[in-house]
């Protein structure tokens, strides 16, 4: 056997030194992925999203009960009769003309002699009924009767100054009727006056006839004042609550920066940032408290439909 040659051993190794050396210089370095135009960081990975100006529905919740849109009070043209016959009840529908009682005079036996009519002066439906047999019909006593004209109903609403200022008669509602469900409305009338204690004014929206409405259901309208664009806006999932307010946590130059933002219109998982955030800036689209200010971080871009188009 060829003894080894000592120096054939050490150009081997010196090839192989070479080799690897190559390799290295060729193979590219192993950096933690990211999106486009991002910084590799070696922080732990965060999902970002880009805030950006959008279009928001500018829309103002109300809640109310129903109330009739027109209410006739029926009272007696004579005095001294007393109630002999009551021929509806509360709930029924009436027609102009239509017979709701009839009156006796006290000095003849009730229920016998000339019977003196009251009628519906307009067709609706009997909201109340007061009249009771035997007692006395007066034009200067409660009503006996409660008209609900054409068996119109609509939401009144008591709202603050605030909201009121943005709405006005015409606009389009939406309502949820308790045991009813959704129906459509429009703004009737808007108060400009309000109540000194308590700075509230009366907004009133109509709603078509429905018999499955009653007056004192209460039901919950949302009022579509139109839309405002060319607001920033970041998703609501990235808004943090804290004792100072509303906080968003912005990733700069890689790191956690928590920033106090004032908040405006909300609308299909969006919020309008009207202070603390630039359009464009990188905010964690999903805030948590397992963050702090000055964590380092790899932030990853996630899709831009999160916050609409």
């Amino acid at each position: 056997m060829t003894p080894f040659d000592g120096s054939r051993i050490a150009k081997f190794g010196l090839s192989a030194l070479c080799l690897s050396s190559s390799l290295f210089l060729i193979a590219p370095p192993l950096i933690a992925g990211g999106p486009p135009g991002l910084k590799p960081s070696l922080g732990e990975a965060v999902s970002v999203t880009r805030a950006k100006k959008i279009c928001f529905d500018d829309m103002t919740e109300i809640t109310g009960g129903l109330v009739p849109k027109d209410e006739v009070l029926v009272r007696p043209d004579r005095e001294g009769y007393l109630i002999a016959k009551v021929l509806v009840e509360a709930g029924a529908k009436v027609n102009a003309g239509q017979i709701l009682a009839q009156l006796a005079n006290p000095e003849t036996q009730l229920g016998s002699g000339d019977l003196v009519p009251v009628q519906a002066p307009v067709a609706g439906i009997i909201g109340k009924a007061s009249a009771v047999i035997g007692s006395p019909a007066s034009a200067r006593s409660e009503p006996l009767f409660h008209i609900i004209a054409g068996g119109e109903l609509e939401l009144s609403a008591q709202i603050s100054t605030k909201s009121l200022a943005k709405l006005s008669s015409g606009l389009p509602a939406t309502i949820k009727i308790v045991g009813v469900g959704e129906v459509p409305g429009r703004v009737r009338f808007v108060s400009r006056a309000v109540d000194p204690a308590n700075q509230l004014g009366e907004v009133r929206v109509s709603i078509p006839f429905d018999e499955r409405l009653k007056a004192g259901m209460f039901g919950r309208a949302i009022i579509n004042s139109g839309q405002r664009c060319g607001r920033v806006a970041i998703p609501l999932s990235a808004l943090l609550y804290g004792e100072e307010g509303s906080v968003v946590q912005v990733v700069r130059d890689e790191r956690i920066e928590s920033r106090i933002v004032t908040t405006g219109l909300r609308s299909d998982g969006n919020v309008e940032i009207r202070q603390g955030i630039l359009d464009g800036e990188l905010v964690v689209a999903r805030a948590g408290a397992l963050l702090r200010d000055g964590d380092r971080v790899t932030p990853v871009l996630v899709d831009d439909t999160l916050i609409g188009n």
